[in-house]
């Protein structure tokens, strides 16, 4: 089969291919009792909503679920910060998808003020050894950031006052994201710099194409966690569309500053 790249042919058939690729790697992640974690960020409007949808539309929903945790409750503000998010990691034969993480606690909880400077410090200084843990424990973590630039997401932000389907995703946070714009890419840098480690590595993805965006992820998940019924040759991502984080790509414009 011709290698696929998601800037041709047809959305929906590609999209098939590879859901059906899903189905084949969710057997495989039962059969070997796996436990795979898959961390989602990025800016307001990157299209993090879409692309989860399209990786668990037809996978079982018992061995698959997705986080989308809400505002932090007293309790959660006087726990452990990680305490929240810790009841809803992977059992063995799990897919656990995170809509947002505990990276909040580096983005718009450091952004809009939400968090001290001591808890962000201490966040910074826990998170690499915190996910270290968890894939000694069998874990394996995969951590998408996706990336958009500045008049993308300003066009999907005005989109989503004018579509009556899309108005549920309006929030203060959002109304705010673009005019704290550099705000958020000097705390996503220090984000990438401090938290992106062999065990747990942020893979970027450029998501202002969001079919495009959205075929090669799943070909990277595909990819990442090894499976003997999928031939990882077919369907390699486009590695201008994913690709590892390194510094040097900040200097060079491949993630928008």
């Amino acid at each position: 089969m011709a290698k696929r790249k998601g800037g041709s042919g047809d959305y929906k058939e590609e999209l098939r291919h590879l859901q059906i690729e899903l189905v084949k790697l969710q057997r495989h992640l039962i059969a070997c009792d796996l436990q795979i974690l898959i961390l989602f960020e990025g800016r307001d409007a990157a299209g993090k909503d879409g692309t989860i949808k399209r990786i668990v539309e037809h996978l079982s929903p018992r061995e698959t679920r997705v986080v989308a945790l809400g505002k932090p409750s007293d309790r959660d503000r006087n726990s452990w910060y990680f305490q929240r998010y810790v009841p809803h990691l992977p059992s063995r034969q799990e897919m656990v998808l995170f809509n947002r993480s505990w990276y909040n606690r580096a983005g718009v909880e450091r952004v809009m003020g939400f968090c001290s400077d001591h808890e962000y410090r201490n966040f910074m200084a826990s998170v690499v050894p915190f996910e270290r843990m968890l894939v000694s424990s069998g874990i394996q973590i995969i951590k998408y950031y996706l990336d958009i630039d500045r008049a993308e997401q300003k066009k999907r932000i005005e989109a989503r006052h004018t579509d009556p389907l899309k108005q549920w995703k309006i929030s203060p946070v959002d109304e705010t994201a673009v005019s704290h714009w550099d705000e958020y890419s000097i705390a996503r840098n220090e984000m990438f710099a401090k938290s992106h480690s062999e065990q747990a590595p942020w893979y970027v993805v450029s998501a202002n194409d969001k079919k495009r965006a959205r075929l090669n992820v799943i070909r990277h998940l595909l990819s990442t966690v090894e499976c003997p019924e999928h031939d990882c040759r077919e369907d390699q991502p486009d590695s201008d569309i994913v690709f590892p984080y390194d510094g040097r790509h900040l200097l060079s414009g491949r993630i928008a500053p």
